[in-house]
């Protein structure tokens, strides 16, 4: 896994909610004070953010976790670091990396999976696509371009709104989830919960032939090594060849 469970929700939190949101100031605290919450008591996370006890409790229910004991023992095992390049020609190191990821994952797209994709694109009336993090930026490519071809297609940046939106989905509805690692679904504990995500199609694409949860209907996948210069350009790339053969199946000279 590229990230760690706790930074992915925090930072889906920051990038969703408007800076001064009660969430969006508990979030930002955790991240940059990461080894002092981890020994703090849930009252003194509390004052050092200004909020309520209720604050603290909602916040850590909204992103996934059971409790405040839960967040603190993520904290002690989650890593949030950034590699920093040690040679000068890196620039030109990354992107000869990003254009072989990018050529691996259009080479090996499987194309007949890619095909029943499209084909349940043109009959579902209630699409979704998401994605967490760079993720979501190939939900929204894939929204945009078949906006341009007339079919309605509708995403959320939240993970919260996500989740809440695929919970509530119903079985005329179809799901298409963009994760790098496949991990999608292992950041919220659904519980008693899984049984309603039959209900909708969902597939998933991804750059991993790992085992997926039981109520995720398809998966098209594609190579990749799973390093942090591929994505989201790999998934992007998935969303592109998706559109182009939607394209020339059902909208054949208009795109």
């Amino acid at each position: 896994m590229i990230y760690e469970k706790l930074p992915v929700v925090l930072l889906s939190t920051l990038a969703s909610e408007k800076k001064d949101t009660t969430n969006a100031l508990i979030a930002g605290y955790v991240l940059t004070h990461q080894e002092e919450v981890a020994a703090m008591g849930i009252k003194e996370l509390a004052s050092a953010c200004h909020v309520g006890l209720g604050s603290i409790s909602r916040f850590v229910r909204e992103i996934g976790l059971r409790d405040f004991s839960e967040l603190k023992q993520i904290l002690r095992t989650s890593l949030s670091s950034f590699v920093i390049p040690d040679t000068d020609a890196y620039a030109l190191e990354y992107a000869a990396r990003v254009s072989d990821a990018v050529k691996k994952a259009a080479a090996s797209l499987d194309l007949r999976k890619t095909e029943l994709l499209c084909d349940d694109l043109h009959s579902y009336g209630k699409i979704c696509t998401y994605g967490m993090l760079k993720g979501i930026s190939a939900a929204v490519d894939l929204q945009t371009d078949m906006l341009m071809m007339g079919k309605l297609v509708h995403t959320s940046v939240a993970y919260g709104d996500q989740m809440e939106e695929i919970m509530t989905a119903g079985k005329d509805t179809l799901i298409i989830i963009f994760s790098y690692t496949g991990s999608y679904f292992e950041y919220r504990d659904f519980r008693e919960k899984e049984k309603h995500l039959a209900l909708p199609k969902i597939w998933m694409v991804c750059g991993t032939k790992k085992p997926v949860p039981w109520f995720v209907d398809e998966v098209l996948t594609f190579a990749s090594d799973l390093d942090l210069d591929s994505h989201p350009y790999q998934l992007e790339t998935a969303a592109h060849l998706i559109v182009e053969t939607y394209a020339r199946k059902y909208r054949k000279g208009s795109f």
